[in-house]
């Protein structure tokens, strides 16, 4: 059944609503994979060196920008409360081995916050199903990050397209992942982010009910207000993401330009995946 809505503002396709407000200036929320110097193959492109991400984070304090997790944002958004000046959300997914080794010091030495989503089967430890594309973090490091400011948020438990897996698999990774996380950590994850950014309405309503609050997309846009707390928008950053166009990013400027060829994959791959459903429920 269908959680109901509440508010009276945009509606997406899971019923969610952030309640009607006045019109809030968008945010980026970038999304970051593994920061490393000798990232996996599989994982290259996805990955930005520890120097980089040392800058990119000198480029927000220097421009007055205010990191806050996943869960403030939504939180300010949901019950109207103020944000700070220039908000910003740093977000990273998966859980790769250089969030704590080469990230954390560079969030501290700014006194950021973030939000890492996990992808729980993939983590080291005793709840690993293997299948990881490059050196993962841990339970012990995982918890040093939650003590060090960073929101831990969901990812599912084997990474799959939420979109294209059955019901029962769909809930199962979404319900798994929140499991393992609370019982890591001792506290039940607000906030998820959809594997490959591929979502449904479907997937939504699966992830509402399961407990989360918010959720994040990938689009390569801006988050808005109007996007609902179950389809935010963030902004990829890659190995060639170089400072001046970081700069641009954050500030608004040329991410129609800068994700140009994104865009046209993303349509192409998307009909492609509704095809394949179609074929499986046929």
């Amino acid at each position: 059944m269908r959680p109901p809505g509440v508010g009276t503002g945009p509606i997406g396709a899971d019923g969610a609503v952030f309640p009607a407000a006045p019109s809030a200036a968008p945010v980026p929320i970038l999304m970051y994979h593994a920061v490393t110097l000798a990232p996996a193959p599989a994982m290259r492109e996805l990955s930005v060196t520890p120097e980089a991400f040392a800058d990119q984070m000198a480029v927000l304090a220097t421009r007055g920008f205010t990191p806050l997790t996943t869960a403030a944002l939504a939180a300010a958004w949901r019950d109207g409360g103020p944000l700070p000046p220039r908000p910003v959300l740093i977000t990273f997914d998966d859980g790769y081995e250089g969030v704590h080794r080469h990230a954390l010091p560079a969030l501290a030495r700014h006194g950021f916050p973030a939000t890492l989503f996990a992808a729980t089967g993939w983590l080291r430890g005793r709840h690993a199903t293997g299948g990881a594309p490059d050196t993962m973090l841990g339970w012990d490091e995982i918890r040093e990050l939650a003590a060090a400011g960073l929101e831990i948020g969901g990812h599912s438990h084997r990474h799959p397209s939420l979109d294209g897996v059955g019901e029962e698999r769909l809930w199962q990774e979404v319900a798994r992942c929140r499991e393992i996380i609370a019982e890591e950590t001792g506290a039940a994850p607000e906030s998820f982010a959809y594997p490959y950014g591929h979502s449904s309405g479907r997937v939504r309503q699966v992830v509402r009910a399961l407990g989360f609050r918010q959720a994040l997309a990938v689009r390569n846009a801006l988050a808005e207000r109007r996007q609902g707390p179950y389809a935010l928008a963030r902004l990829t950053i890659r190995r060639h993401t170089g400072t001046e166009e970081f700069a641009r990013l954050v500030e608004g400027h040329g991410i129609g330009r800068a994700f140009a060829r994104d865009r046209v994959l993303t349509k192409g791959y998307a009909m492609v995946r509704r095809t394949r459903q179609v074929v499986r429920r046929d």
